[in-house]
């Protein structure tokens, strides 16, 4: 270990406020794309300021708990994680750590931060009208991105340090800022623009993907079937997703795709692609399928549904969600629930976590967890590492996310309690650090 560079300071708890510093007129600037590519910075330090309003952490730091979950499915009693520079130096015992500012998280669980695989970063209620934004909504585009901004915050802390989110172009502007240091959020990977029916033939689906690639898009969405509201059938024909995803390899884009039946699920399986989103109406043959061909399983069962139907007059009206929209998705949240018990006896299938957060779920992200224990049957550790080590595999970062181990980035929570035990601890964040930089230090009786 290289010497340590300043005496031992313990850190109980951060007094500053739980809401970003932001200076709205310089974040606008920001997100409209003029700023550029500053260092990382901004995040609060040791000895207690606001987040996204401090310098940079100096040397190193040490986050001691009670345990500390490896995102692999390991727990680590009378340890405590040494960062420095932004990455996981050591897992070292308890105390042995000298020279260091110190978290004392006693009572407490360290574990990597989680990552949602699918979320809508930019979706929001219009201030003005309280409902859905639309495209008939008088939002500029850097209102929106300020929207997107803001979910980005509240994802971060409750405990989320990295997002897919499938996507809008909103979604680049925040991106890059979260990376430059300019804004508090999790890491952010984006499709920008989805691939639809409308997109074409399979030229079509070449050319899309060739401008996603060339405008900076991380993954490719594809719809390849109509929404659970109305049925779920599939609207691509094998050729159009052999094109899609094929084009996609090309260019070393994963393919992540919404398909609700068997059908669908399994053309984007013939073609190659990595991920199926939803999954809601599959049939073990196809779950199987997916587990044969090594796709990812990314279920949504109960966070998306249990928002709509919390914020329905908000939706009413817009587009397909409509009384017999809701209808069909009341009639869908049993057999979502079915098909994802189903899921967990398939051998081999990968199933990651991710949420379909849309506008009013941003931040309960952890509930799809809880959900998926408690009324899916889900084993607890394997529900989180479902959504750390398990789910930076299938976004291509296994390598550097998703594991409290050295060299990995020190994306890391703390929470109260054992959520390996109980999975409800994922609701009582206490601590969240991403990159090396503190965005929450809470007393660890006043989590969530």
């Amino acid at each position: 270990m290289r010497p340590m560079r300043r005496p031992m300071t313990t850190i109980r708890r951060d007094t500053g406020g739980r809401a970003p510093a932001w200076r709205i007129g310089t974040v606008a600037w920001l997100l409209a794309g003029c700023g550029g590519g500053a260092p990382e910075s901004g995040q609060g330090d040791a000895a207690g300021g606001p987040p996204g309003g401090g310098g940079e952490e100096e040397g190193v730091v040490v986050l001691r708990a009670d345990r500390v979950l490896d995102g692999r499915g390991g727990t680590m009693d009378g340890r405590e994680v040494v960062v420095r520079d932004g990455r996981v130096e050591a897992v070292a015992e308890a105390g042995s750590t000298t020279g260091a500012t110190v978290y004392d998280l006693s009572g407490a669980t360290v574990l990597p931060g989680l990552i949602d695989t699918h979320v809508h970063l930019g979706w929001h209620f219009d201030r003005e009208t309280g409902r859905l934004h639309t495209a008939e909504s008088t939002d500029s585009p850097e209102d929106q991105a300020l929207y997107a901004a803001e979910n980005a915050w509240k994802m971060l802390h409750s405990g989320v340090t990295t997002v897919q989110s499938v996507g809008g172009p909103e979604d680049i502007p925040v991106r890059n800022a979260v990376a430059g240091g300019m804004l508090p959020g999790p890491r952010i990977l984006t499709s920008i623009r989805p691939i639809s029916a409308g997109t074409g033939g399979p030229a079509g689906m070449r050319a899309h993907v060739d401008e996603m690639a060339a405008a900076g898009a991380d993954v490719i969405k594809i719809f390849a079937s109509e929404s659970i509201r109305v049925g779920g059938g599939p609207t691509l024909s094998q050729e159009q997703l052999d094109a899609a995803c094929g084009r996609a390899s090309e260019h070393g884009l994963r393919t992540v795709v919404h398909a609700h039946g068997p059908e669908s699920a399994s053309r984007a399986a013939r073609a190659g692609c990595s991920q199926i989103e939803h999954g809601a109406l599959l049939d073990r043959a196809t779950l199987e399928l997916l587990a044969e061909r090594g796709l990812y399983y990314d279920p949504h069962i109960h966070v998306i549904f249990d928002n709509y139907f919390a914020n329905a007059e908000r939706y009413l009206g817009i587009g397909n969600y409509t009384e017999e929209g809701f209808a069909q998705m009341r009639a869908a949240v049993p057999v979502a629930l079915a098909t994802f018990r189903e899921a967990l006896t398939v051998e081999g299938l990968d199933i990651v976590f991710g949420t379909d957060a849309v506008a009013g779920a941003h931040g309960n992200n952890w509930r799809e967890l809880v959900y998926r224990v408690e009324e899916g049957g889900q084993d607890p550790m394997a529900a989180v590492v479902s959504a750390t080590s398990l789910a930076a595999e299938s976004l291509g970062l296994g390598g550097s996310l998703g594991a409290v181990e050295p060299g990995y980035e020190a994306d890391l929570i703390a929470v109260a309690g054992d959520p390996s035990a109980d999975i409800g601890a994922l609701g009582r964040v206490v601590f969240v650090m991403r990159a090396g930089r503190v965005y929450r230090n809470d007393p660890v009786g006043a989590g969530r």
